[in-house]
C-alpha cells in the first residue's frame, strides 16, 4: 500500500522528483542509466533509489548484477486519486463563490 505523506516527502527532493520523471518517460532503467539526471555521486543516486523505494514510488527487480528500478503505477495512481478528489472539492468551492457573486451583484 502506497502511503501518499511517505510518497510526497520522497517526491518533495528534486533530485528523486528528477529520477521518477525519467522512469515514467523512458521506462525501466538501471541506477546507472539514470546517473545523470543530477551532478552527484552515484552512491548519491542509489540513496535517493532507496528512499524512493522504501516510500513505495518505485520498485526493484534484480537481474544478474543489475538492479533495475521502475514507478510503481500504484503510487501513481494514489496521487491521481488524490488530486482528483481535491479538485472536485475546489471547483465545487470556485462555482459557489461565483454564484454567491453573481447574487451580490444582482442585489447592489
Amino acid at each position: 500500500m502506497t502511503s501518499l505523506p511517505a510518497t510526497f516527502a520522497a517526491l518533495s527532493d528534486a533530485t528523486r522528483f528528477a529520477i521518477v520523471e525519467r522512469l515514467m518517460a523512458t521506462g525501466a532503467r538501471t541506477a546507472g542509466e539514470l546517473a545523470d539526471v543530477a551532478p552527484i555521486s552515484a552512491p548519491a543516486i542509489s540513496r535517493h533509489l532507496r528512499v524512493l523505494r522504501e516510500a513505495g514510488v518505485i520498485e526493484q527487480r534484480i537481474e544478474g548484477p543489475k538492479r533495475i528500478y521502475s514507478v510503481r503505477p500504484q503510487a501513481i495512481r494514489a496521487i491521481s486519486d488524490w488530486t482528483m478528489d481535491h479538485r472536485t472539492f475546489w471547483e465545487g468551492s470556485l462555482d459557489r463563490l461565483a454564484r454567491a457573486l453573481e447574487n451580490r451583484e444582482l442585489d447592489e
